[in-house]
């Protein structure tokens, strides 16, 4: 995890918290030094059965056969170590944004675009997308939005940055209206 995520997680955290994760070894040192102690921290650590064939492996992971939890500091409640909802959350990115999807002709290639494509997968999921099971966006229910938004709402706030700016956002350039009529 490299420091600058380490310490955007730490500031957008208030008190002590509760985190897990898969039983990569370099986690154990980033959140060591995000949170220096101050964090309930475990892992869930997989067993894996044995890789298939070469079709399967391209295609499908090997099956879980097993998991253990494993404390690394504090005192984390058991009950709660799970990584299902960021696994849910990654499965959910993959299906809305097809830049995430491997072997597909939509995999991003340049990194500026694909930051871009998860910040509006994010923003459209959080603050438009009105889900089913809450009756309105995440954002509403948090409390950090008033009313769920709309496309037309994010363009205005692209706009109004780039009048503060006194230029555009980006070098795209919308077609001039004597390029369209040349185009005829």
């Amino acid at each position: 995890m490299c420091r600058s995520v380490r310490g955007d997680a730490k500031s957008r955290l208030e008190g002590r918290v509760q985190l897990t994760s898969d039983g990569h070894n370099p986690y154990t040192s980033a959140v060591e030094q995000a949170f220096h102690g101050q964090v309930d921290y475990a892992m869930l650590i997989k067993s894996f059965g044995k890789i298939g064939t070469e079709e399967q492996r391209r295609y499908s992971p090997p099956e879980c056969v097993g998991c253990r939890k494993e404390t690394k500091s504090g005192n984390p409640d058991a009950k709660y170590v799970s990584t299902s909802y960021i696994e849910r959350q990654n499965l959910t990115v993959r299906m809305q944004v097809r830049r995430m999807t491997r072997l597909t002709n939509g995999f991003s290639k340049k990194i500026d675009n694909h930051v871009h494509a998860i910040a509006l997968h994010y923003f459209h999921y959080n603050f438009i997308r009105k889900h089913m099971t809450l009756k309105t966006t995440p954002a509403v229910a948090a409390g950090i939005a008033n009313a769920p938004m709309t496309i037309l709402d994010l363009v205005a706030m692209i706009e109004a940055e780039e009048s503060k700016l006194g230029g555009r956002l980006t070098d795209y350039l919308r077609p001039s209206a004597s390029n369209t009529e040349d185009s005829k």
